[in-house]
């Protein structure tokens, strides 16, 4: 039923900023990114409980939690990226947006390199000598 809330609370905003976005744009956008946070703040909770989760299973699993961190870390650059990107793209710098996303994706595959590295290691050590 959190969903609700969600929705209802984008609905209104959209209701809002559609009716403001005439006479005081600055205010729609400040909205806009408001609401935006807001949602972000609610959904924290729920992050941090699937992080949680995961943990369990990689400490249950026998994973080492440097790769577990390592993904955390790019699931968290993916999202910050995207939303920092739709921010921007809601004030209408299209090209601002591209650049955010642009360093999501390099940061990703900076912090995926040893990944990377490990699957091949793990791919080689399998192929017959």
């Amino acid at each position: 039923m959190e969903i609700i809330q969600v929705v209802g609370l984008g609905l209104l905003s959209t209701i809002l900023i559609l009716v403001i976005k005439e006479h005081k744009p600055m205010f729609a956008f400040v909205l806009a990114a408001a609401t935006g946070v807001l949602i972000f703040m609610f959904l924290i909770g729920k992050i941090g409980m699937v992080i949680q989760e995961l943990q369990r299973l990689a400490e249950a699993s026998g994973v080492q939690m440097i790769y577990l961190k390592t993904i955390l870390k790019i699931i968290g650059i993916a999202y910050i990226a995207e939303f920092g990107a739709q921010l921007v793209r809601d004030a209408g710098q299209e090209s601002i947006a591209s650049k955010i996303e642009l360093a999501g994706k390099v940061l990703i595959m900076v912090l995926a390199i040893p990944i990377i590295g490990i699957i091949i290691e793990t791919v080689l050590k399998l192929l017959p000598a």
